[in-house]
């Protein structure tokens, strides 16, 4: 449990993003946390609630205000996945997210950069391990598998071992000195994402690293409904009976989503934002409550 020292900087640091927020002109939304249908992710297990599941994001429902004419939104909620344990997971977490209509992945990525920069500005002995104020680099994929894993991208997918290169070989390695965008995920890591312009091969969606830490997940959005469910039948494919619970396609959403010229959203991980903030290497410094504190 964290003492009151640790409880007020927690207060303060929630306070800060949401000023933050405030003062850039966002809309502070509520969504449910209880969810009929979750869109197929295969490396995602939800948690029953019920006929319903807890939220592992409020991705779907924010899409769908944006859809109705929201233009900058944001949401701070409880999500919930299965089976995350460890000292960077909890199967209940604090998730940030927020989405611009008329905007790509770039203005997130600008987002980014501006709110840790406010943050550290804000916050009372906010220690970040790694300098904010300097110039962020930038990698692509592709870019990151030659430089720590000496073969592409492309021949880590069809050997299988995209996910393990990327944990163990490349994200030790990223935001050491300056937080690291890595951008230009492969396409087939990217259901709900937009291929870039330029190639057919790449989305646009990046992950913000710090210390080696995995702090958010940003893209362009993918708002053309046939191929939204294209890639929804594909993620469903994947998964096995335990994973997939459900195969039904989640229609009032992809219906929304065409409605939608063009917009950008991200996910931020804020418990681990805050644990890197108040110089903790684990979540069990940096979380009001861990397992042990609680009556099983």
């Amino acid at each position: 449990m964290l003492d009151q020292k640790r409880l007020h900087q927690r207060a303060a640091f929630f306070q800060a993003i949401r000023r933050f927020f405030h003062t850039h002109g966002f809309l502070e939304v509520d969504t449910p946390i209880r969810q009929p249908l979750v869109i197929p992710e295969q490396n995602i297990i939800p948690i029953p609630s019920g006929t319903c599941f807890l939220q592992s994001s409020p991705e779907m429902y924010m899409k769908r205000l944006l859809a109705a004419g929201c233009e900058k939104i944001y949401q701070i909620c409880r999500c919930f996945r299965y089976g995350e344990h460890g000292r960077l997971h909890r199967e209940e977490f604090v998730m940030l997210e927020w989405y611009r209509l008329d905007a790509d992945y770039t203005s997130l990525m600008e987002d980014c950069v501006k709110l840790l920069q406010f943050i550290h500005s804000e916050i009372v002995a906010c220690s970040f391990p790694v300098s904010l104020h300097e110039g962020w680099e930038k990698l692509t994929v592709e870019e990151a598998f030659q430089r720590y894993c000496s073969i592409s991208s492309g021949t880590a997918l069809e050997q299988g071992r995209f996910d393990v290169l990327l944990v163990e070989n490349i994200e030790p390695y990223l935001g050491r000195q300056t937080p690291t965008i890595l951008y230009d995920y492969p396409l087939e890591l990217a259901s709900l994402a937009r291929p870039k312009n330029d190639s057919s091969k790449v989305a646009e969606r990046f992950e913000l690293y710090v210390a080696g830490v995995e702090l958010a997940n940003g893209f362009s959005e993918l708002t053309d409904s046939e191929q939204q469910r294209s890639r929804f039948a594909e993620e469903y494919r994947k998964m096995d009976k335990f994973h997939r619970r459900s195969e039904k396609m989640p229609e009032l959403f992809l219906q929304d989503i065409g409605k939608i010229n063009q917009a950008a959203g991200i996910a931020m991980g804020l418990d681990r934002l805050f644990m890197l903030c108040a110089g903790e290497v684990s979540l069990d410094g940096a979380v009001t409550f861990q397992p042990e504190d609680l009556d099983m």
